[in-house]
């Protein structure tokens, strides 16, 4: 499969996007919780936080020095974050043009609002599927045939090991605030779907079931193959979707994603319709790796980490590449 590189003037736009999205990323968490107004109430000016449409807020006291530093911080925040909206886009029209790794465009969406939520990563949910590839094809500073990334579905698999409150964010919430109609699947309760027919389905690892937060509305099946992608280093990347509108991934250690995939095409559960994509992505993620990725050593030190079932699919690799392990 021919795999070309990603150039030099993609590699900049690529170090610019990470840029311009962290500044909209850090404004926008600032501005999350609602606009700072000034109310005239019995002659007095108060600070409030407004929280919806209707203009309904909460107070923060009267004016004083501190107030109007925060309502000065709120419009620097929200200049910022315009700004900075408008520097992504221009960098997203760009990434277009440049053909570089891309996402399903409802799978922005989401990834935006969790990371907004500080819900990307620990603690919170990884990506995995076919949208992770784009963040391997970045490390990679690879460009990957067109059919590898296309996807109709969006996976995550739940990482957060610590206790959490029903005051923390969750992911069908975080759905409900990118478009109001997700629903729960009343006989699949992993994966919600909208009125367009896109859906999102939540895979929890075993060893994570008793720390799975009881508010959360998905009510996944706890799979011990799930807890193959949490060790190794996470690879963590912004990539656009295809209406150009940047997000940030947080996916896997992609040595194990890759077996994990590889695994996963043989499973007797698994749709038919996914099983080759499943084995062509492990293969060429595996390969990947070797040749661009020089931070995943795939040695008998990796090989030695791996669990009995995931052996064999790394053993039969080397020895179709001719690999000798030290």
């Amino acid at each position: 499969m021919q795999i070309n590189d990603i150039n030099d003037e993609g590699l900049r736009l690529l170090a610019n996007l990470a840029q311009h999205y962290g500044a909209w990323r850090d404004a926008a968490r600032q501005t999350a919780e609602g606009r700072l107004a000034w109310k005239t109430v019995s002659d007095r000016q108060y600070l409030y936080r407004i929280v919806d449409s209707k203009g309904n807020g909460k107070s923060l006291g009267p004016r004083s020095p501190e107030n109007e530093a925060l309502f000065e911080s709120d419009q620097i925040a929200r200049q910022t974050e315009k700004r900075a909206w408008d520097n992504v886009l221009q960098d997203g029209a760009l990434y277009r043009a440049l053909r570089l790794p891309r996402i399903a465009s409802f799978a922005g969406e989401i990834l935006r609002e969790l990371d907004i939520e500080s819900m990307l990563g620990s603690p919170g949910v990884l990506v995995v599927g076919t949208n992770a590839m784009a963040a391997y094809a970045i490390e990679a500073t690879a460009l990957l045939p067109t059919h590898i990334d296309a996807t109709k579905d969006f996976d995550l698999t739940w990482v957060a090991n610590e206790d959490r409150t029903p005051y923390d964010p969750t992911l069908f919430g975080a759905l409900k605030k990118v478009d109001s109609t997700y629903t729960i699947n009343a006989e699949r309760t992993f994966q919600a779907r909208n009125a367009d027919g896109e859906e999102v389905e939540l895979l929890l690892p075993e060893s994570l079931k008793r720390a799975f937060p009881r508010h959360e509305r998905f009510r996944p099946i706890p799979l011990p193959e799930q807890d193959w992608l949490l060790p190794g280093t996470r690879v963590d990347h912004v990539a656009c979707g295809m209406d150009g509108k940047p997000a940030r991934i947080v996916a896997p250690d992609p040595r194990w994603f890759a077996l994990h995939k590889r695994w996963l095409s043989r499973k007797p559960s698994r749709d038919r319709l996914k099983v080759t994509k499943d084995e062509e992505q492990g293969l060429l993620l595996l390969d990947l790796v070797r040749s661009r990725m020089p931070r995943f050593p795939l040695d008998a030190a990796f090989r030695q980490s791996l669990p009995p079932e995931l052996v064999p699919w790394f053993d039969d690799w080397a020895r179709s590449r001719a690999i000798a392990l030290d």
